[in-house]
């Protein structure tokens, strides 16, 4: 009996191999860092509300390679005994596999529930939650492309007021949120995750324009108050803009439905 060329006891490694891929060096990060657009612009938006029929409310958002989508449903009475005169609001976020460099676990981590918290804590206030006793309203947030934390939890805020807009939740407000970066001597908005690694800190301010009220500000990294004021002020005159975007897009559905 003639025997094969290969050893059956062990493994044979494949035909074909390919180099490693290592992180990027310091003159890769450098070209990452630079930005096409001015300091002060924001990246494009698509916001599309109405995304997903199965679900009470929904919305799509776009910003160059940060892609989301959120679904809303609800309100729906809780299967809990307790009575409770307010509502609650429930937000859940979820990475899909390929959204960042390196493939996620489909499981929920800490990251995950951080960012739930977030995004929790910048649009509970813009709900009328005393209209709902007993009753539960549920966010689902699924992160399809990954760009920076900082732009995730702004256009998931933003993502998620419009989709409860979409379902006709009554809310005192549309909640716009918008990030921004100290990278060196500027501060740059809507950073990229390149120029989040490379700056000294960060800060995301959520809000409601129409009424000019502040709903959530997340800052991290080294910044003097001065400078924390002025990125929340240059944050804020952008939210005036992303709001007419989110108007906008809403009175588009609704025409068009």
């Amino acid at each position: 009996m003639a025997q094969s060329a290969g050893d059956r006891r062990r493994i044979n490694g494949p035909e074909e191999s390919f180099s490693p891929v290592f992180d990027d060096d310091e003159e890769d990060i450098k070209l990452k860092t630079q930005r096409s657009r001015a300091a002060g612009d924001i990246r494009p938006i698509f916001l599309q509300p109405g995304l997903i029929s199965q679900a009470n409310g929904s919305a799509y958002i776009e910003t160059d390679k940060t892609k989301i989508a959120c679904a809303v449903y609800g309100p729906r009475q809780t299967k809990t005994t307790t009575y409770s005169e307010k509502g609650r609001l429930n937000v859940e976020v979820k990475f899909t596999p390929f959204s960042c460099m390196r493939r996620r676990a489909p499981i929920r981590d800490a990251e995950d529930r951080s960012l739930a918290v977030s995004i929790h804590q910048a649009i509970v206030s813009s709900i009328r939650l005393e209209l709902f006793p007993k009753s539960t309203i549920d966010v689902f947030i699924t992160i399809i492309e990954n760009d920076g934390i900082e732009g995730c939890i702004a256009s998931a805020s933003v993502a998620a007021s419009t989709a409860l807009a979409d379902a006709g939740i009554e809310m005192l407000g549309l909640v716009s949120a918008c990030s921004a970066a100290i990278v060196g001597d500027d501060i740059h908005l809507d950073p990229s995750e390149a120029e989040a690694r490379a700056s000294s800190g960060t800060v995301i301010l959520a809000c409601m324009p129409a009424l000019d009220n502040v709903t959530s500000v997340w800052q991290s990294g080294h910044m003097t108050a001065d400078m924390a004021l002025k990125c929340m002020e240059r944050c804020h005159e952008r939210c005036i803009d992303i709001h007419s975007i989110v108007a906008q897009s809403l009175l588009e559905h609704r025409t068009a439905a």
